[in-house]
């Protein structure tokens, strides 16, 4: 080993040695109630260092401890996530804003998401947009509607406006009416995951809405969605949807129907044994088998 080595190891170890002093006076301020969060140059030693330092673990405590800070962190991580030199240091930084998720970061994270070039710090800052919550939806709106950016960008974005949920719904129904089909299919993606958690009944009729839309994944999704959720005034349109020219969307019916469980789908699902697709025939057997037990088990009650 040479002298440069040795030195350079030597440079490390008491680097890290630094940084472990740092975090055990930390934890101890916050033990004793001293812990002063608006000491700037001891929150940029706990960024700096903290979340600079080549150890994983070491970084995870850090994080973990400016989470539970909160939102005093956020200016300082935001320059922590420009700091295009270091990529550990933006990586943890984002990972850091995911716990706080201060709206305030909003502008600085969907420049990471776009633009920066470590696809872990895209990734990372796409959840953490998705934990900001309500702030973020316009901008994924926009990141969905607009045909610059890639598929797995936009993917994303569906994702992120998904986790959001009954949180963005507002956004959600409005985007329905939008001329882009990626918007209107994230949105009624992320639609179905609130009608499934919290039955809202406006979500219902958006899903029901959505099952004569003019692209056929959202009628694919719609008609998939309503089998999960009991809501039966949906029944009826799902029937129609039998009809619809997409063979997918047909299947989505026809599982749907077997699923929700009401009975005065049978004739129409009878019908459905004719269709030209072999799949259809089949999984409509499957709901007539269903349905059918069910009557058969009432008959008996």
């Amino acid at each position: 080993m040479t002298d440069s080595t040795t030195s350079s190891d030597d440079r490390l170890l008491a680097a890290q040695a630094e940084t472990d002093a740092l975090m055990a006076m930390v934890t101890d301020r916050i033990t004793l109630e001293t812990f002063d969060p608006n000491d700037r140059q001891l929150m940029r030693r706990m960024v700096f260092e903290g979340l600079g330092d080549a150890r994983g673990l070491v970084r995870l405590r850090f994080a973990e401890t400016l989470g539970e800070i909160g939102e005093v962190a956020t200016p300082i991580l935001l320059e922590a996530l420009a700091d295009k030199s270091n990529v550990v240091l933006r990586r943890a930084a984002t990972k850091t804003l995911t716990i706080i998720a201060d709206p305030r970061a909003v502008p600085a994270l969907l420049d990471a998401f776009l633009h920066d070039e470590d696809t872990v710090v895209n990734g990372s800052a796409a959840g953490a947009l998705a934990r900001t919550g309500e702030t973020a939806v316009p901008a994924l709106l926009d990141i969905l509607a607009s045909p610059e950016y890639a598929e797995s960008t936009k993917g994303h974005a569906a994702w992120a406006l998904a986790f959001i949920g009954a949180e963005a719904a507002e956004h959600l129904y409005k985007a329905m009416g939008s001329d882009s089909v990626d918007v209107r299919c994230a949105a009624i993606a992320a639609i179905a995951q609130v009608a499934q958690t919290n039955s809202d009944e406006r979500a219902c009729n958006i899903l029901i809405a959505a099952l004569t839309d003019a692209a056929v994944a959202i009628r694919n999704e719609a008609a998939a969605t309503l089998g999960q959720v009991n809501y039966p005034p949906a029944i009826p349109h799902l029937i129609l949807a039998l009809r619809d020219s997409d063979v997918d969307v047909r299947k989505a019916a026809v599982s749907s129907l077997g699923k929700v469980g009401d009975t005065t789908a049978l004739e129409p699902l009878r019908a459905a044994l004719d269709d030209e697709e072999e799949p259809i025939r089949l999984l409509a057997k499957l709901a007539i088998s269903k349905l059918e037990r069910r009557l058969a088990e009432g008959d008996d009650e």
